[in-house]
């Protein structure tokens, strides 16, 4: 069996991945959007299922509202005596841990402060006999400077800080902006797998040391080469068994997100270079497609869509700030009611948190779902948006008691959004549809017609682009009941 890359064509930015028994689970980045931190699941590296997320809201107030770009960064999961870790840096508020005893059920802990400090990205341990150290990297735009590792000792149990970092590798020279540590032992070795380079165009560097704090040697073990995969770096090195080994990365494509790739490795002379090996004295290259690392079937897979007929939300939901009682039920649909959150947030639909959002997952795809209009009061809006930092999106809106269909426009950097169409509808229900195409365009349209005007689908902050439904208001009397949520793969 053959595979193809990207493994996951879908926003699963900074993944880290371990393997326990005969599972592997993966972690990644979410930001701003909650639930926060997806955790994934696989039998042989290519097919995934979304199992959890580690927390429900992120705890801080501010995050009530919408931060984008802010949130939970690149965090790293762990096994370690019988408990599971998440360690995730807030690059505003510090480091923050979760543990639980059983991944696939979750049951997380909530999130307790190991670090108390601004500026650290990108936190992975180590245990070493019977202490802890704990890897980061550092956020220029926070603390005043990046490009270098630093280290801190920490209790074994995650909960204290013992000794204040101490920088292990500086790379301004060699490795410009690295980041991402992951800490593995092997063969004597302490090795720290690091992207440098930047996210678009760099590349994946590990290095190695017989101690923990250095002096540590460097290699580029992954670069874009003559492949199509450009910057691919930032992931995890995976035992698939004592002898096997593969390295999980994400690439960098604008609206699609951070798409997730995987590759084997090939341990040369103590470094695990990865990809294609043409010459083993140079970096590898990404592969496109390869045989299976794993030969093992699997029925795991993400959905992409949803007929709300269960009483729990699907895990691929998220919405662009923590979730408020009174946002939604599921009852023989999803009911958004009319929501009222602030006069920034209902004059600029970037800046609403309860928009009900779900990642691309396909190249070219379709979008129909269908809605119900409850619209009780002047005021009172729903619709479909496609969520980036252009965004567009239709709309049934509530204008003096007669409602509207629109369509409209807003920028993350403007207070408000701009009416490109407006008509009056007088239907009672619509089915708000788009059309996604490979070439990073899509249509907006309604009741079996798209408008004719193309837009250009840009990522958000650090995120891909999102696309999904809500709804909003002035008093959340009136609602929108949406009965299905239909996305299908087109084909060229």
């Amino acid at each position: 069996m053959k595979y193809s890359n990207p493994i996951i064509l879908s926003d699963y930015s900074d993944p880290d991945v371990i393997r326990y028994k005969d599972s592997f689970y993966l972690i990644a980045s979410s930001f701003n959007h909650t639930p926060g931190i997806p955790v994934l699941k696989s039998k042989n590296l290519v097919d995934w299922k979304i199992i959890n997320y580690v927390y429900d809201k992120i705890p801080f107030e501010r995050f009530n509202n919408v931060c984008h770009g802010d949130g939970s960064w690149a965090p790293s999961l762990r096994f370690h005596n019988g408990l599971f870790y998440a360690i995730i840096p807030f690059p505003d508020e510090g480091i923050y841990v979760s543990c639980t005893d059983d991944i696939d059920s979750g049951n997380w802990s909530e999130l307790w402060c190991l670090v108390d400090a601004k500026g650290l990205e990108d936190p992975c341990p180590i245990w070493v006999d019977d202490k802890c150290y704990l890897a980061v990297g550092f956020v220029k735009s926070r603390i005043g400077f990046n490009s270098m590792l630093g280290l801190f000792e920490v209790t074994p149990d995650l909960k204290k800080v013992i000794s204040p970092y101490k920088i292990i590798f500086d790379g301004h020279n060699t490795q410009p902006t690295i980041e991402g540590p992951k800490f593995y032992y092997k063969n004597g070795y302490y090795y720290i797998m690091a992207p440098a380079g930047s996210v678009k165009t760099g590349w994946q560097t590990c290095l190695r040391s017989k101690n923990v704090y250095g002096p540590y040697e460097e290699k580029i073990v992954m670069c874009q080469n003559d492949s199509k995969i450009n910057g691919p770096h930032q992931g995890a090195l995976i035992d698939i068994n004592k002898n096997s080994y593969a390295f999980i990365h994400f690439q960098d494509k604008g609206a699609y997100g951070r798409v997730i790739h995987l590759q084997p490795v090939k341990w040369i002379n103590d470094w695990p270079i990865c990809g294609n090996v043409k010459d083993e004295l140079l970096p590898g290259t990404p592969y496109d497609e390869h045989d299976y690392l794993i030969d093992k079937k699997s029925i795991f897979k993400i959905p992409v869509s949803d007929d709300f007929k269960v009483k729990e939300l699907s895990l691929i939901w998220q919405t662009p700030a923590n979730k408020q009682k009174g946002w939604y039920k599921l009852d023989n649909g999803l009911h958004l009611y009319c929501y009222y959150h602030n006069n920034e947030a209902y004059n600029a639909l970037n800046k609403t948190p309860n928009l009900f959002l779900t990642k691309i997952a396909l190249n070219a795809f379709t979008v129909k779902t269908k809605c119900i209009l409850d619209l009780k009061n002047d005021g009172d809006e729903a619709g479909f948006t496609y969520m980036g930092s252009q965004y567009h999106y239709i709309c049934i809106k509530n204008i003096k008691g007669v409602n509207h269909l629109q369509l409209k426009e807003g920028y993350f950097n403007q207070d408000n959004d701009v009416i490109l169409f407006d008509s009056i509808y007088n239907n009672y229900d619509i089915e708000f549809m788009m059309k996604f195409s490979d070439d990073c365009t899509y249509q907006l349209g309604f009741n079996g017609t798209y408008f004719k005007q193309k837009f250009i689908a840009t990522p958000g902050r650090w995120v891909g682009g999102k696309y999904g439904i809500y709804a909003k208001g002035l008093k959340a009397l009136g609602q929108a009941i949406f009965e299905y949520f239909k996305v299908r793969k087109v084909s060229k």
